[in-house]
């Protein structure tokens, strides 16, 4: 179904150099190339576009040294760095962004801000929207049945709309409201402490506007980006530990207090334009591999639209949006993200100029403690971005297991703790069953681990002191057909305990709520948990641990 639609909605974009609009052609219908307003022939122009708004047309001027006002009664739009002008293709360089002037530039839009208009552009808009009219008509109609369908399944109450403050969120909110005709529906925005300031204003704004809507925000009040970043390095590519630790977690904790352990469906405004790894998305996800928060099945209805497409919606059904877009911001996450290219960068030094500049001295510095040779060219190439691991960095050493096999008892090992032996290390074996504090052998404060069902003892844990291991527990299993597999898992608990940087995914990963993870600690309910093992799953937490991921280097890479 997804490849289908993959295909029913591929289109590129011709461009009318009469109306100066650009028309979404489908690439799967023998579609006239014809404009239907003028109706002149029309010009492939490219696979993908998004406007340029006047605010933003004013910093192109200044950035290619026009006159302030020049491309005022001109048609401009984008794609990537790539700006049509009246159709003419201006291609900026990521060079031309690195190298910018970004205070002169934000001197002159200061002083020539007050005289954008909006009278042209919202003429071609108009076209534009009137043009396309067909092409949304049969966006929305599909998207409305997509929704019905999915949604049939679930109460109402339970059917959530993630909220993020970018534009596809803000399509999918407007769109799924209409087509269940409800609109007191659970939002939830979730709020990364590292919003754009305009993310902020039209987060509050949506809420005035959407007065019946069930507004919900996230936000993990507990941990401070910038000394969780000073412990285990900024995040790259490919080790968001942002993501976990000031979004799905802070997200899961807002469904754990309004759903306990009931199943929910989620409607995101994920698109498989955006990146690769989107492109492999399923339209609807539920499986544990797949989905960040067990406990919610993801349906995206706008998966396999074009930017063009988002834009094409909000201008014509009038939907409200966040300002940065105006600025030229393709895109509204974090505004310090890895993810985030040159011209956004270039655009935050601009807009954001006193928090550029800290970050940027952050980087610095983080790159002179891990022993970069050159840490300006390490942070300007974006050479950061790419790190892997926490090479460098004194909490790498957290996430080692050391151990020693005990020669004494069969299926026992002597694990190193970074600190003592107490309770939150031995609530951490509740996923394994029922933990016995009465059974164990008390003058060896020795705590068991029982089956729920029968009772048999399957894990004892000992404190135990021993050479070069100042605070460490000896760990035996018993009554187990596969005790290499059941240490393996005791092995994510012993990281867990160690490497903890309260990232909250293992929040994430419970369906049922037990976990809570706050500053007082790691705690597993017994009375919630149902031992479904997910948090110790190699599939859902590789290595048992997030930081197992973000901290090892290449000593740690097998442990």
């Amino acid at each position: 179904m997804d490849d289908t639609l993959n295909v029913r909605f591929s289109a590129h974009i011709n461009w009318c150099s009469e109306c100066k609009i650009p028309l979404i052609i489908s690439d799967f219908y023998e579609t006239d190339s014809l404009c239907p307003l003028c109706k002149n022939p029309t010009k492939y122009l490219a696979k993908d576009l998004r406007p340029v708004f006047p605010e933003e047309k004013l910093l192109l001027e200044l950035l290619l040294e026009k006159n302030p006002h020049d491309f005022t009664e001109k048609s401009v739009w984008c794609e990537n760095s790539r700006y049509f002008i009246d159709g003419r293709a201006k291609p900026i360089s990521s060079k031309t962004f690195e190298t910018a002037d970004c205070e002169k530039l934000k001197n002159q839009i200061e002083k020539n801000k007050s005289k954008i208009s909006y009278d042209d552009f919202n003429q071609f808009i108009q076209k534009f929207c009137e043009a396309n009219k067909n092409r949304l008509n049969e966006l929305i109609s599909e998207a409305h049945e997509f929704i019905k369908e999915t949604a049939k399944d679930y109460p109402e109450e339970n059917i959530i709309l993630s909220f993020s403050g970018g534009k596809d969120s803000s399509v999918v909110a407007d769109i799924v409201t209409k087509a269940l005709s409800n609109s007191s529906l659970v939002h939830i925005y979730g709020n990364t402490t590292l919003e754009f300031p305009q993310s902020l204003v039209y987060s509050e704004r949506f809420r005035k506007n959407n007065p019946y809507a069930i507004f919900q925000i996230a936000k993990n009040e507990d941990q401070d980006f910038m000394k969780v970043a000073e412990d285990i390095g900024p995040p790259a590519r490919m080790m968001r530990w942002c993501c976990h630790m000031f979004k799905t977690g802070p997200i899961s904790r807002v469904l754990n207090g309004l759903y306990k352990n009931q199943q929910v469906l989620t409607f995101y405004g994920i698109r498989s334009a955006e990146s690769v790894s989107r492109s492999k998305y399923n339209r609807v996800e539920n499986n544990k591999e797949s989905v960040k928060i067990l406990r919610q099945t993801v349906a995206s209805p706008i998966l396999h639209w074009k930017d063009i497409d988002v834009w094409l919606y909000l201008l014509s059904e009038n939907v409200d949006f966040n300002d940065a877009y105006r600025l030229g911001y393709d895109r509204v996450g974090c505004w310090c993200c890895p993810n985030n290219n040159q011209r956004a960068q270039f655009l935050s030094r601009i807009y954001m100029n006193e928090e550029s500049k800290k970050w940027h001295e952050f980087l610095i510095n983080f790159a002179k403690k891990i022993g970069k040779p050159d840490p300006e060219v390490y942070v300007d190439s974006g050479a950061w971005k790419a790190r892997q691991g926490g090479n460098g960095l004194k909490s790498s050493e957290d996430i080692k297991i050391r151990f020693t096999n005990c020669t004494s008892e069969e299926n026992a090992k002597n694990y190193l703790l970074v600190r003592d032996f107490d309770d939150e290390l031995v609530g951490l074996f509740t996923p394994f069953g029922k933990v016995s504090k009465e059974l164990g052998n008390k003058l060896l404060k020795e705590v068991l681990v029982l089956d729920v069902k029968t009772n048999v003892p399957l894990i004892s844990l000992q404190p135990f002191s021993v050479d070069g291991f100042e605070h460490s527990v000896k760990i035996k299993t018993m009554n187990v057909k596969n005790h290499e597999d059941l240490q393996r898992k005791i092995a994510y608990q012993i990281r867990k305990f160690n490497a903890c940087r309260k990232c909250l995914k293992c929040e994430s990963v419970c369906k049922v709520g037990a976990i809570t993870i706050s500053k007082d600690g790691y705690f597993i309910n017994p009375d919630k948990c149902v031992r479904c093992k997910m948090c110790v799953n190699q599939a859902v937490l590789e290595n048992g641990c997030l930081m197992g991921k973000y901290l090892r280097t290449k000593e740690t890479k097998n442990t």
